[in-house]
């Protein structure tokens, strides 16, 4: 009697051999067709399911905590050990230059180099923040398909099986029944639902030695329900409405990270490059004003100037060391940040490639740019159709204030109930038609209006927020476009200051015994201030042009992760070496390192 319970539930597992390899398949299909539609040229792959071992077990009620006390914890302090300070100095200083040195690597018989285009390979491929955002988009498929299934025809089959024992004068005879339910529903599109049933009914008195212990009956019944007011209509697929819109708000979500996590990585490494850059001015002024000291000591020597002179030669010099360690420093930091951003292990010395871009000004208004952001901005299309998903609530709202009225019915087929066993011979003359008409009057609704006003709040809400949003990105995108004429202007003043500090200079080396030791320590830091505003005038204006596009919804990156060119733009990467040697290298390496006046920045300008 049970075999054929078992041989349901067989039945409904067929095919289900590998039913995970089908999920992942269909959710992939889900997540590139909403790609496609949106005109992406990538979406995210489902990876198969790995997970890390945690320390301790999952089910430990009470996880281990380490917290020492104060008095289990030993420090080590540095005690005084009768060094002048000049060696103290001088031994910090050595400490700082080894941070540096191991950070790029110097000592490493292989350290691994990357340039610009490296870092968007990697970012795509290892970085957390990208993986995050593809699950965020496949997770949006995932309840998508969740919400399709629901409105999909769907089988189950229940068994009940039950054992009775009645007593009677210390005999207690006993049965046993199983009821078996094969049912398949389906949810209506405008409301309502309809279901098929095949109940499959057995009994058999254990202990009873008659003839017919055994019965088993079964029977089909077909049956429905539709509302014609409320919670008729669109209001039924509701939540399916809104799981396919999700999704393609997900999509243009992940289309809009892509372009954005671009944007940043590129930033991150032209700022990377710019703390080079500043390196390599801090080197060349150190080398020059040391020079200068030495040239003032000797005037001092001779008799010709004051201590006071050298002295302040002498302060200048040490702050100038003061600079290098901190912008070795802060180069060493924004690199452990950088390499924890592309997914690269922290303690994984690495090295980047200078890069000279070629990427041109847009000729484009004001006007123009901001008809562009309006047009083709994803998040403020998506902020827009969040106006009429607000809208849709309104109207279901409204729906829920009408009256119910739902009609049903239902049709059962039963066996011959006077065979003891009936099989699945069903009876057409045992046949059962019901049909019903149910009207619920509205008397209190007051639960109802008062969701009603919160709609109107919230649609309200949305289209203020929508204009918020759209007003914002007219300010940005203006504000991207004009960041590229100042970083241009900029740029041209930088460059022309530089030229003149540098002839400054060169006069001033010249006619060294004529020179003030005020003045000439001015050009110095004049001179180090120019060419670090020419550079950093030098990636505003790359990190302006990549940001403009980005804001006026113009940028594109291909599936490579790399930035795909518009129609009509120029766009060249060239790989430059850069000398982390020379910049990182132990002081005696670079103590003899004389300052060119063509000298240029090292990020590739």
């Amino acid at each position: 009697m049970l075999t054929f319970a078992n041989g349901l539930v067989v039945l409904a597992l067929a095919g289900c051999a590998n039913p995970m390899a089908a999920i992942d398949k269909k959710i992939n299909r889900t997540a590139e067709s909403r790609a496609e539609a949106i005109g992406s040229n990538r979406s995210p792959t489902l990876q198969p399911f790995e997970t890390k071992r945690s320390r301790g077990a999952k089910t430990d009620k009470n996880p281990e905590t380490r917290n020492p006390s104060a008095t289990e914890l030993d420090y080590t302090g540095r005690a005084p050990d009768g060094r002048t300070p000049a060696e103290v100095a001088r031994s910090l200083s050595n400490t700082l230059e080894g941070y540096g040195e191991r950070a790029v690597g110097l000592n490493d018989a292989e350290v691994r180099t990357i340039s610009l285009a490296d870092a968007f390979s990697i970012a795509q491929r290892q970085s957390r923040e990208y993986r995050t955002a593809e699950e965020d988009y496949l997770i949006s498929a995932i309840r998508l398909l969740i919400e399709r299934h629901l409105f999909d025809p769907r089988l189950f089959n229940d068994t009940l099986l039950t054992v009775d024992s009645n007593g009677s004068d210390g005999r207690f005879d006993s049965a046993l029944r199983v009821i078996n339910t094969m049912r398949l529903t389906k949810q209506l599109p405008y409301g309502g639902s309809v279901e098929a049933r095949w109940v499959w009914n057995a009994a058999e008195q254990l202990r009873s030695s008659v003839e017919g212990q055994y019965v088993q009956s079964s029977q089909l019944v077909l049956s429905g329900n539709i509302p014609l007011l409320r919670g008729a209509g669109y209001i039924a697929q509701e939540s399916l409405i809104q799981s396919e819109r999700d999704l393609v708000y997900a999509a243009r979500e992940y289309e809009r990270f892509r372009r954005t996590f671009y944007v940043a990585i590129a930033i991150d490494y032209f700022g990377l490059l710019q703390t080079l850059a500043e390196i390599r001015n801090q080197i060349s002024q150190l080398a020059s004003l040391r020079l200068f000291e030495q040239q003032r000591r000797e005037l001092y020597e001779a008799g010709r100037i004051s201590e006071f002179d050298v002295n302040d030669a002498a302060n200048r010099v040490l702050s100038a060391e003061s600079s290098l360690a901190s912008r070795r420093e802060a180069y060493a930091l924004s690199l452990d940040r950088f390499k924890i951003r592309l997914g690269i292990p922290v303690t994984e010395p690495l090295q980047l490639f200078g890069v000279k871009v070629l990427l041109d000004p847009p000729a484009a208004t004001l006007d123009e740019a901001t008809e562009s952001a309006l047009l083709y901005r994803l998040d403020l299309q998506t902020s827009a159709d969040r106006v009429l998903d607000s809208s849709r609530s309104l109207d279901n709202a409204r729906n829920q204030l009408l009256p119910e009225l739902n009609i049903g019915g239902s049709a059962r087929l039963p066996t011959d109930p006077d065979t003891n066993e009936g099989g699945v011979a069903f009876d057409p003359d045992e046949a059962d038609l019901s049909a019903s008409l149910d009207l619920s009057l509205p008397l209190d609704r007051r639960i109802e209006r008062l969701r009603m006003r919160e709609s109107q709040i919230r649609v309200q809400r949305a289209e203020r927020s929508y204009e918020q949003d759209r007003d914002q990105v007219i300010l940005e995108v203006r504000q991207r476009l004009r960041a590229i004429d100042l970083a241009r202007f900029r740029l041209e003043l930088a460059q022309r200051q530089v030229e003149i500090n540098e002839r400054r200079q060169e006069e001033q080396r010249i006619k060294a015994d004529e020179v003030d030791t005020n003045r000439r320590l001015d050009t110095e830091s004049d001179l180090l201030n120019s060419k670090n505003a020419r550079d950093q005038a030098a990636t505003d204006l790359r990190v302006a042009i990549l940001t403009y596009l980005l804001s006026a919804g113009r940028l594109r990156v291909a599936d490579t992760g790399h930035l795909a060119p518009l129609d009509g733009m120029t766009i060249d990467y060239t790989d430059t070496p850069v000398s982390f040697l020379e910049l990182f290298g132990r002081r005696d390496l670079f103590e003899q390192l004389q300052p060119s006046p063509d000298d240029a920045a090292n990020n590739g300008d």
